[in-house]
């Protein structure tokens, strides 16, 4: 994992502060990016930028490589898929977005449980997601995979969950700077 991060080229505001368009400008720019690391052992990734309202990361995914089922932390924001192919799992029982909160915290389903709904994103494409958006990321595919994420605000911490006899469960809360 790397630290480095450069400030130029971010632009967070305006009608360029899109977190998907912000994804979009960072993934046309590969000349300025660092070499991307496969690592057996563990997700690479590299913050590309901060700026005072987001950041952006580089990430790459070997084949099956993934994520805890997580949020971001309040943070809203983007991931696009700029090699391979990534299948994103989000709980149901929430919005579109995948929100799954109630004024109380994660709701548990009525109809008998929590399912996870599938989508699967290729080269080129991406989502936009909410400040309350929990999913999942995994490569589940045969190739490595490559995406650039923007958050907005900057990741403060992202909390992990699993579902536990039809429960959403908090398993651990991770803090910027300490865990990553």
């Amino acid at each position: 994992m790397s630290t480095a991060v450069s400030r130029t080229g971010f632009a967070p505001r305006g009608a360029g502060g899109d977190p998907l368009a912000i994804a979009r400008r960072y993934a046309a720019r590969r000349a300025n990016w660092p070499q991307v690391r496969f690592d057996r052992r563990r997700r690479w990734y590299q913050r590309l930028a901060v700026g005072p309202e987001a950041e952006v990361w580089l990430l790459s995914w070997l084949p099956g490589q993934g994520t805890d089922l997580h949020d971001h932390g309040g943070a809203a924001g983007a991931f696009l898929v700029v090699a391979g192919t990534l299948t994103e799992h989000t709980p149901t029982g929430g919005n579109r977005d995948g929100d799954v909160f109630g004024s109380a915290g994660p709701r548990r389903r009525d109809d008998g449980g929590w399912r996870l709904r599938q989508s699967r994103w290729g080269e080129g494409q991406g989502r936009v997601f909410g400040a309350r958006h929990i999913h999942r990321i995994r490569n589940a595919g045969g190739e490595p995979a490559v995406s650039v994420h923007v958050y907005r605000p900057a990741l403060q911490e992202m909390t992990r969950y699993e579902i536990t006899d039809d429960r959403l469960v908090v398993t651990a809360v991770d803090s910027a700077g300490v865990d990553w």
